[in-house]
Order: structure tokens, then C-alpha cells, then sequence
């Protein structure tokens, strides 16, 4: 069996509180400590559409410092499938937090459009939406993901939903990365 990939991310922490020379040791351990020993402020509790059926999963928002510490944990995403005559690949997938507050599936063949965009509160331009978020690895059908991000703090995110897209975020096309179709989604909830 494959080990689970695992990827901490770590954006703008103040040089004041991580030294540069033991940055990746102290952010490890902040952030480690922060998922061993304290409770989400909330979490999505994530269900696949009719795309995805079989996709669970859970993201927890930690607060930490002036922002919010992102845990993701998903199984039984689909498959990889390499990026064929100008399609893009299916894994890794894409990764949001969306406007809407529903995961009312609507259309089957396109679900969680009630969704809305991505969460957006200053009006920025792609990839700079508080929404935008790493994509998912999948492996084997499970992903883990842990990140940091000062673009909002867990109550701003309350009631919001998550969404995964069958396709990765290009992290350049406007108005929300090429993502593709949306195969799962939850409410943001307080823990």
C-alpha cells in the first residue's frame, strides 16, 4: 500500500516569529501542534455528486496566527487521467472555497452550481481570491492537505461551502482557474 502524500503549505508568516535559518522546523511543529491540540473553529463535512458519488472527506479551519491553518482529509476521489488532446488531466484536483452557502445539487451533469463562485470578499483577480486554495493530490483515491493562509480566518468562512473540481486550478485563467466540473462539495460549519 502507498504511504499518503503529504503537503504543508506556509504563506506569509512574519519573519519576527519564524527565524529564516529554522523556518521549516518551527512552521512544522506550530502548525503540527496546532491539529494535535486544539479543536477546529469549524469544519465541511464533504459529500460527492452525482460525478463523484463515493467522495467523503473533511476540512477542518484551525485559527493561527492572523489567519486560518486549512486540514483536508478526502477519499475515494476518481482516478487519474492523464491530459489528452487539449483536455486538461483529472488529478490533481481543484480546491475552493465558494461564495454559496448550499450544496443543493441542481443539474446533475454540472451539480453545485448554487454554489456559487469562489469566496471573493475584496474583488481580486484569480488566483488571488481568499477562496483560491492549493489543489488536492489524490493518491490512490485519498488526499491529505494542510495550509496556511492570511485570506480569512475561520469565521469569515462559516456557512461558505467547499467544493472540489474534477480538474486542477490553472492558477491563471479568469474568472476561477479552469477547474471543471464540480464533483464535491460541503457547508462550512462552526466546530
Amino acid at each position: 500500500m502507498t504511504s499518503p502524500f503529504f503537503v504543508l503549505y506556509a504563506y506569509n508568516i512574519p519573519e519576527s516569529i519564524f527565524k529564516v535559518n529554522i523556518m521549516k522546523i518551527k512552521n512544522i511543529n506550530y502548525f503540527a501542534n496546532i491539529i494535535i491540540d486544539k479543536k477546529p473553529s469549524a469544519r465541511a463535512e464533504l459529500s460527492g455528486g452525482p460525478l463523484a458519488p463515493s467522495i467523503t472527506g473533511m476540512v477542518s479551519f484551525y485559527p493561527a496566527y492572523n489567519g486560518t491553518l486549512v486540514v483536508a482529509e478526502v477519499y475515494n476521489l476518481p482516478k487519474a487521467v492523464a491530459p489528452t488532446n487539449g483536455m486538461p488531466s483529472v488529478n490533481p484536483f481543484g480546491f475552493h472555497i465558494h461564495e454559496g452557502n448550499t450544496c443543493d445539487t441542481g443539474n446533475p451533469s454540472d451539480p453545485f452550481q448554487a454554489a456559487g463562485g469562489h469566496y471573493n470578499p475584496t474583488n481580486a483577480a484569480h488566483p488571488l481570491h481568499a477562496g483560491d486554495m492549493p489543489v488536492l493530490f489524490g493518491n490512490n483515491g485519498y488526499a491529505f492537505l494542510a495550509f496556511y493562509t492570511d485570506r480569512f480566518n475561520p469565521a469569515q468562512v462559516i456557512g461558505r461551502t467547499v467544493i472540489i473540481h474534477q480538474n486542477p486550478d490553472d492558477y491563471r485563467s479568469q474568472p476561477a482557474g479552469n477547474a471543471g466540473k464540480r464533483l464535491a462539495c460541503g457547508v462550512i460549519r462552526a466546530a
